[in-house]
């Protein structure tokens, strides 16, 4: 596959993980969708954040537009440079992604590790902090959270799918960094096929 369709394939792959990461993060600020509980004291710092909407979304939708452009004619069409210039962008804008998928990860799995803060014999904490993961596996224990009601399966359900959602953002940035090397140094193969763009 040449470096420009596979740019193209990265990119529009990428911009949907991104919309994801968004709409997951905005989620863990309104548990169960009602904002009762959105006030600052209440909401775990790990949803505050903000790494699905920092890191996954928008420091990777940048990245994933750059790959869409960077798969389109390039700054010279198919003379000179063909789309080297836009491959270059998106190398710098792809390791910009990795870093926002890592963290994204780090803080998401950071969220699922700590549980959330939740209301339990009168006081807001971090209930399941010292268990070190150990209250996902054990569903008892989520009933225990008084207020809000279904946090704790509200929480696990979003940071795991910021969780899985990040780390495939940091498999096609690397991969999208590596094409985009490719097609820097080598250029757009489209030309040589003879496909207008």
């Amino acid at each position: 596959m040449c470096t420009g369709k596979c740019s193209r394939f990265l990119g529009l792959s990428l911009i949907p993980l991104s919309l994801v990461c968004m709409v997951a993060n905005a989620l863990l600020l309104v548990p169960q969708g009602k904002t009762d509980w959105t006030d600052t004291s209440h909401l775990s710092l790990q949803v505050l954040l903000m790494g699905g909407f920092l890191g996954g979304g928008l420091m990777v939708l940048c990245p994933g537009i750059a790959a869409v452009r960077a798969g389109g004619k390039g700054c010279c069409g198919a003379g000179c440079c063909g789309n080297r210039c836009r491959m270059l962008r998106s190398v710098f804008s792809s390791a910009f992604g990795v870093l926002g998928a890592i963290y994204c990860l780090s803080v998401s799995g950071t969220g699922l590790r700590t549980g959330p803060k939740c209301l339990m014999d009168s006081r807001w904490d971090y209930h399941f902090k010292d268990t070190d993961g150990s209250y996902l596996e054990n569903r008892t224990l989520w009933a225990l959270c008084e207020q809000p009601p279904g946090v704790v399966s509200w929480n696990v359900t979003l940071f795991s799918l910021l969780v899985a959602a990040s780390c495939l953002e940091i498999v096609l940035c690397g991969v999208q960094l590596v094409n985009a090397t490719f097609g820097v140094f080598c250029g757009d193969c489209r030309k040589k096929e003879g496909t207008p763009q």
